[in-house]
C-alpha cells in the first residue's frame, strides 16, 4: 500500500501513529481473523489499515477528513475487502450497519470526541463483539477504574456495566506524528454477553448515574433524595451515606431497578 503523506489537521484532532511496535501490537489486541467485519474509526494514514487488510477480515473504514477520505474512497475501489463510509464517526449507525452481522472495532479516536465515541458505540453493544480503542491516558484510567479510587466515576460505571473493560497497552507521545501534549492508551471493551448487571430501564440508569455523579462530594440521600429514600436504601442494604464513587456498578445497578420498579 502506497504511503499518505497528508498533514496532520489539528482541527479534527489528528495524531497519526508511525511507531510500529505499537502498531502491530494494537492489531494484536483485536487479532482479527479471514473474514471477520472489522470496523476501523478514523484510519488517517492507514497505520493500522494495512496490517488488518493483510489479515484479509472484512474491513471497513470511517474517515471523515476530506482528503484522507478521497485516498481511501480509490483506494476501496481496486481492494475487494475494503469499504469507506466518508461520514462523521457521532452521525454513523452502527446498529443499522450489514444487517445483523457481528462487528469489531478499532480506532485511534480523534480525543476530542472520546466520550460521545465511546456512548455511541455503546448504543450498539449487542452488534459489537469487541472493539480495541485508543484514548487519552486519563481517559482509560476513568474506564477501567474501581470503586473507591478518586479515577471512578460516570464513565466508569456506565461502560462497565455494559462492557469489562482492559487496559492493553501504554502509548508515549513519540508514536505519534505529531507528538500529542498528553499521555495515551489502548483499551480492550468486550460486551458482556450474559450480564450480571441486567437494567430495566437504561435511560433510568444512565440518568440516575448522571446525576449521583453531578454532586460527587455529596451522599447518596443528598444527590439522590428525589429518586429513593431510607426504605429503598435498607431494603437493598445500601449505606445511603455513601458517596457515589464508593457503590460498585452493581450497586448503582440495583439502585436504578428499584427506581424503575417503584416508577413502573
Amino acid at each position: 500500500m502506497d504511503d499518505i503523506f497528508l498533514p496532520a489537521r489539528k482541527g479534527l484532532g489528528q495524531n497519526f501513529l508511525h511507531d510500529q511496535r505499537v502498531i502491530e501490537n494494537i492489531v494484536a489486541g483485536l487479532n482479527p481473523k479471514i473474514g471477520d467485519t472489522v470496523v476501523e474509526i478514523g484510519p488517517g494514514r492507514g497505520a493500522l489499515t494495512k496490517l488488518l487488510l493483510e489479515r484479509e477480515c472484512d474491513l471497513h473504514l470511517i474517515e471523515f477528513d476530506r482528503d484522507l477520505a478521497l485516498y481511501w474512497r480509490d483506494k476501496a475501489a481496486s481492494v475487494a475487502n475494503l469499504t469507506l463510509h466518508e461520514i462523521d464517526v457521532l452521525k454513523f449507525d452502527f446498529n443499522d450497519f450489514l444487517g445483523i452481522s457481528p462487528i469489531r472495532v478499532i480506532g485511534n479516536l480523534p480525543y476530542n470526541i472520546s466520550s460521545p465515541v465511546l456512548f455511541r458505540l455503546l448504543q450498539a453493544k449487542k452488534r459489537i463483539t469487541d472493539m480495541v480503542l485508543m484514548f487519552q491516558k486519563e481517559v482509560v484510567d476513568r474506564m477501567v477504574a474501581q470503586p473507591g479510587t478518586k479515577q471512578f466515576g460516570r464513565l466508569s460505571v456506565m461502560l462497565q456495566q455494559a462492557c469489562k473493560c482492559e487496559r492493553i497497552l501504554q502509548v508515549p507521545a513519540g508514536a505519534f506524528s505529531p507528538p500529542p501534549k498528553v499521555k495515551s492508551a489502548v483499551v480492550r471493551m468486550v460486551p458482556h454477553e450474559v450480564s450480571d448487571f441486567s437494567l430495566l430501564d437504561e435511560e433510568v440508569f444512565g440518568l440516575l448515574v448522571k446525576q449521583a455523579f453531578s454532586m460527587r462530594r455529596k451522599t447518596l440521600r443528598n444527590s439522590l433524595k428525589e429518586w429513593l429514600d431510607a426504605e429503598d436504601y435498607e431494603t437493598l442494604g445500601i449505606d445511603s451515606g455513601n458517596r457515589p464513587e464508593r457503590l460498585t456498578v452493581g450497586q448503582f445497578v440495583a439502585l436504578a431497578n428499584c427506581f424503575a420498579k417503584k416508577s413502573a
